[in-house]
């Protein structure tokens, strides 16, 4: 009883999902196509039609293939879960392995792969017919498989270990197995937060120095004015796989640092550049980044007590389409399932996230105003916007749901108001 009403509830929430999403999708592309025509008044004089027009386009299209991405991916969670997808591997990997550990990491690595061949169509779509045809592209085929390569290999160096721990602590540590996990997650996330720039991005871009002397005296200049203190200021190849730009920093406690992407400091003035990293820096200060990080570990604490829960109750699998081992474990299945369900149930809550982010985006450029002159960032976002093909003009709604930093015309608005 408790399995049937578990399914009806999964299949509600999903189909609610979906037609939310795809109202919230098609609402953006006819809002953004209603304006595709005129450039904003705020903006006439600082973006030209046609670029105006360009970031319209790749919105569409983006939102387009977002829809396709959806589709597919309703599918397979409905195959992986009602339709006995998971089931299926897990019968044909347990005649392979039998019940135990080996069983549970070949389960998990299997789901993995499979769900990253699904999606690499996708992802070699956006990258070389998206990104190149509105010349964003520049990455060779050769690299992105070079990445892809690099990125499964570091994924089963770091993430195998990982899993295993926790799978041995779901087995063995008892009723508070899911305590324990989540000190063994945070301290793991803060490990990354300090190797992260110095050993894995290396792995991926080159980074080097900033030679710009000028340029350099006035970001230390502005680092000592605001009382920020970094392992060094770098500059990043990201030309080399696209021609989006961004600055940010990196790190956690003295591994700190400064990056700026080779395409940003091709495209802004100094005093631009100075005025973006305030903003950054702004996060730094008022402390947005620990915050952040305090709600996602307090956020994961409460998503492993609910999964210690879950794992225990059959009617969680079987309402998924799959039965529970009677002999072994069924902790990675549960993983599995607990990872494929929680954003069916959860993406109601997505404008929370997003007003929290925007107040962050209010208050750093507020503390960027203070530090800097607010036109040069203005200017900076401006020509940010046109590089990008950021549209200037998303439906509120879709932007409640979807974004973390507020719409152009307001957050400009808000910036000069803060002066």
């Amino acid at each position: 009883m408790y399995s049937l009403a578990f399914s009806l509830l999964f299949v509600a929430f999903l189909a609610l999902t979906l037609l939310v999403r795809f109202w919230l999708a098609s609402r953006h592309i006819r809002h953004v196509l209603a304006h595709r025509h005129a450039v904003p008044a705020e903006f006439a004089d600082r973006i030209p039609l046609d670029a105006h027009q360009k970031a319209a386009d790749y919105t569409v299209a983006k939102t387009k293939l977002g829809l396709l991405e959806l589709l597919v991916h309703t599918a397979v969670l409905i195959g992986f879960t009602l339709l006995g997808g998971l089931q299926l591997l897990s019968t044909t990997l347990l005649g392979i392995t039998g019940p135990g550990m080996t069983y549970q990491i070949a389960l998990l690595a299997a789901y993995a792969v499979i769900t990253s061949v699904i999606d690499l169509p996708f992802d070699y779509y956006r990258q070389f017919i998206l990104e190149e045809k509105f010349g964003f592209n520049k990455m060779t085929r050769r690299l992105f498989f070079t990445d892809m390569l690099k990125g499964a290999v570091l994924g089963a160096a770091i993430g195998l270990p990982l899993v295993w721990v926790i799978l041995t602590l779901m087995e063995k540590s008892g009723d508070l197995w899911w305590l324990y996990a989540w000190l063994v997650w945070t301290g793991f996330q803060l490990l990354m937060l300090v190797i992260y720039p110095t050993v894995i991005a290396p792995l991926f871009n080159k980074f080097t120095p900033l030679a710009d002397d000028s340029l350099r005296a006035r970001i230390e200049g502005l680092m000592r004015r605001v009382g920020f203190a970094s392992k060094g200021l770098f500059v990043m190849d990201g030309s080399k796989r696209s021609a989006h730009g961004n600055a940010y920093f990196s790190g956690f406690g003295a591994a700190k640092r400064i990056v700026f992407f080779d395409t940003l400091l091709a495209r802004l003035a100094p005093e631009e550049i100075e005025a973006v990293l305030a903003h950054e820096l702004g996060h730094f200060k008022l402390k947005h980044i620990i915050k952040r990080i305090v709600v996602m570990f307090a956020v994961s604490l409460g998503l492993l007590a609910l999964l210690g829960f879950l794992k225990t109750q059959t009617w969680f699998f079987t309402g998924l389409g799959v039965d529970p081992l009677l002999s072994g474990s069924n902790d990675a299945m549960a993983l599995i399932l607990f990872t494929l369900t929680l954003p069916v149930f959860t993406f109601l809550l997505s404008p929370l996230t997003s007003i929290t982010s925007r107040k962050h985006e209010f208050e750093a450029d507020a503390f960027a105003a203070r530090h800097t002159d607010a036109h040069n960032l203005v200017s900076a976002l401006v020509k940010l916007y046109e590089d990008n093909a950021s549209t200037l003009t998303p439906d509120p709604i879709h932007s409640a749901f979807y974004d973390s930093h507020p719409p152009a015309s307001v957050r400009i608005h808000h910036l000069l108001a803060a002066r």
